[in-house]
């Protein structure tokens, strides 16, 4: 859609003309359009379809926390999925910090733990801000903080208390797909050293934004790609049966519709007349349809032109046969 001007932004136009700032030869140039770079080297292992499960879980996640946390911390707090990203883990742990903290997570998928942990991360001022609010504080964000700020062993203690209570309820955020166990295992405190995944391995990083009344922060849960497939494989297991049973409703009720009865309404001709003619109208007078009666006429399906053909009798009774089928929309809505 063409951008619509305002009339100041019109008369800035004809000044810059007039003024010869502006010559309307010049060619426009056109932005170039910026494309995502696609490694085919190394293809994309989820489909778009699946990440937009995962998009759909994680909000629902989003909002059961965010009220266990307006509850737990009395402050209102807004959190929203920012982007789900497929990438390598080299990716995700290139932007840790020898001072950060990542809570592993022991997931159980249908009474079978899963070999890789998920990764679960707080930024450092996000959870400093909340221990601050649990401990009676206002939560504000501290600008004089260090980048390598080191959490202290009380700060540990309640790190792992607030992120085991939030991961607690991640497995209802699931439920509608598979029944899912998340638990909180233990704490590494220094990532950057730590091999829990291969760097090459595929993951799916959820970046979620902490919205507070005096600060923001970020939160991160990093889904090894192989839990992913193991999850989906279960899920996709049960698909088959449901897909199953929906086809063969489909069937039923295709069975139904065919024996259902459907009005075909044929029109003659069309004419406009006065309620003056319409009012003096009697029996005997000839009302002209503007069409010869070897012409076709359309046969109308649902208020449309589905149908031409001519008119005539089969069996002494009045009756069309079909010359054309109005295929297109266009001679549908003529």
């Amino acid at each position: 859609m063409a951008e619509v001007l305002s009339q100041s932004q019109i008369d800035a136009l004809l000044h810059a003309v007039q003024s010869g700032e502006k010559d309307l030869n010049e060619p426009a140039v056109e932005q170039e359009k910026k494309y995502r770079k696609y490694d085919f080297s190394s293809p994309r292992k989820f489909t778009k379809d699946r990440i937009k499960m995962l998009n759909g879980i994680f909000d629902n996640y989003s909002r059961i926390i965010n009220s266990r946390l307006n509850a737990r911390l009395r402050a209102n707090c807004e959190i929203t999925v920012e982007s789900i990203e497929e990438q390598r883990y080299y990716e995700f742990s290139n932007a840790l910090t020898e001072s950060d903290v990542l809570a592993l997570v022991n997931v159980t998928v249908k009474n079978k733990e899963q070999d890789v942990p998920l990764l679960f991360y707080l930024s450092t001022p996000t959870a400093l801000s909340m221990m601050d609010r649990l401990m009676g504080g206002e939560g504000s964000s501290d600008e004089s903080l260090p980048v390598d700020y080191t959490y202290t062993n009380l700060e540990l203690q309640l790190y792992e208390d607030l992120v085991s209570d939030m991961v607690s309820v991640m497995g209802g955020s699931w439920e509608n797909y598979i029944p899912i166990e998340f638990a909180y295992s233990k704490t590494d405190v220094n990532p950057t050293l730590s091999q829990i995944i291969g760097l090459d391995e595929i993951v799916v990083i959820v970046d979620m934004k902490m919205q507070f009344p005096n600060m923001a922060g970020r939160m991160s849960i990093c889904l090894p790609g192989e839990m992913l497939t193991n999850i989906f494989a279960e899920i996709s297991r049960e698909n088959p049966v449901r897909k199953l049973t929906t086809e063969d409703k489909s069937e039923e009720i295709f069975d139904k519709l065919r024996d259902s009865s459907l009005e075909i309404v044929s029109i003659l001709g069309e004419t406009r007349l006065s309620l003056n003619d319409v009012y003096h109208l009697n029996v005997g007078d000839v009302i002209d349809l503007g069409c010869t009666k070897d012409s076709s006429i359309y046969l109308d399906i649902g208020g449309y032109h589905w149908f031409t053909g001519k008119i005539g009798t089969h069996k002494k009774n009045m009756a069309v046969k079909i010359d054309n089928v109005c295929y297109q929309a266009e001679q549908r809505s003529e």
